[in-house]
């Protein structure tokens, strides 16, 4: 009886020291396990990183002009997101970006509309967005509240009026807005008045009678009275041509006397808009059409040149030989546009 009592209280005290030992055990081994979990955890977050990319980009508006204080802002798919602002020169970036996620990149600027697109990395890329333009927010008719067509006009225009060569000749006749409103008749002749009253004008006009004077033509004389009048002509001519060309007949017949710049494409899609632009002009409806205003102000302007020319030079002959002449003055100036006086040419503000 007694042995019998002695291993039934031994039996829950061997299962107790059991118990006592694993948790001794246990002891033992989790600070050893921790220590080998953290660096493989630690390793898995370096390897996450490594692969992770960047976006980067310059906020510019229409004209290639810097945008800065732009908020560009990242946005997961999941809503998570990130925001930086651009510098003076307009550039932003986002570091440590994962590959494979389809974000979403907005762009916000004062006056100007929202620009959205979105974007998708690759590990370890460094992708640079090279489209970031803003437009201003005054063109976005669907949704700006009172619209006024006319006034975003006049802020073109303005802009358009402060355009210079090299800082000096006004080039007042060419727009670099992709989407110009049209002008109104008041604004035609505005530009008219412009382009006939600046020095650049009579600088040219005496310069082309110097070289009329060199070559002997029209039939006046080889003399200050010559020049005079070679001068006078060439001042007559391009008053004509100005006002008719460019204020009365575009008035008229609803066109647009700008040189529309291009400035995308291949050099020959390019060049063959120059070629046409004394052709075919835009309407104040935005559509192509003939360039009646252009062609009737050049026969125009040569039949009034009858009145003053010397009667050996008189004739349908004066009128065709002007027309041809500048006709192919301003094909050469619009290959001159495209390509060359873009490059050298300040651009006003809207």
């Amino acid at each position: 009886m007694s042995g019998l009592y002695d291993n039934t209280l031994a039996a829950p005290n061997r299962h107790f020291r059991s118990f006592l030992d694993a948790i001794y055990v246990l002891l033992l081994t989790l600070p050893a396990g921790l220590l080998l979990v953290s660096p493989v955890s630690a390793q898995s977050t370096e390897a996450a990183h490594t692969k992770t990319g960047s976006i980067l980009g310059a906020v510019a508006d229409t004209n290639n002009d810097p945008v800065p204080d732009a908020t560009v802002v990242l946005q997961g798919p999941t809503g998570e997101s990130r925001k930086v602002v651009t510098k003076d020169d307009g550039a932003f970036a986002f570091e440590d970006v994962a590959p494979g996620i389809a974000y979403q990149i907005t762009v916000t600027a004062d006056g100007f509309a929202e620009w959205k697109s979105s974007v998708t990395i690759e590990p370890r890329q460094n992708k640079t967005l090279t489209d970031v333009k803003l437009r201003l927010a005054a063109l976005q008719r669907a949704v700006t509240v009172g619209y006024s067509s006319t006034e975003v006009a006049k802020q073109q225009l303005k802009a358009e009026e402060q355009q210079r060569v090299l800082r000096f000749i006004p080039n007042i006749y060419v727009t670099y807005d992709p989407h110009p409103e049209p002008l109104t008749t008041k604004m035609k002749f505005h530009l008219a008045y412009k382009g006939l009253t600046h020095p650049s004008f009579f600088i040219l006009e005496a310069a082309w009678a110097g070289v009329q004077q060199a070559a002997n033509i029209p039939d006046w004389p080889q003399n200050a009275k010559g020049y005079g009048e070679r001068f006078g002509a060439n001042l007559a001519g391009g008053a004509t041509e100005g006002l008719f060309s460019n204020a009365i007949l575009p008035s008229l017949l609803h066109q647009d006397p700008r040189y529309f710049y291009q400035g995308s494409g291949t050099k020959g899609s390019r060049a063959w808009h120059a070629f046409l632009a004394p052709f075919v002009c835009k309407g104040d409806n935005g559509k192509s059409q003939p360039n009646y205003s252009q062609i009737g102000g050049l026969l125009i302007s040569g039949a009034i040149a009858n009145a003053y020319y010397p009667s050996s030079n008189q004739g349908p002959g004066l009128v065709f030989r002007n027309f041809g002449t500048n006709m192919g003055i301003h094909v050469a100036l619009g290959l001159a546009q495209e390509f060359i006086l873009a490059k050298f040419t300040s651009r006003g503000k809207h």
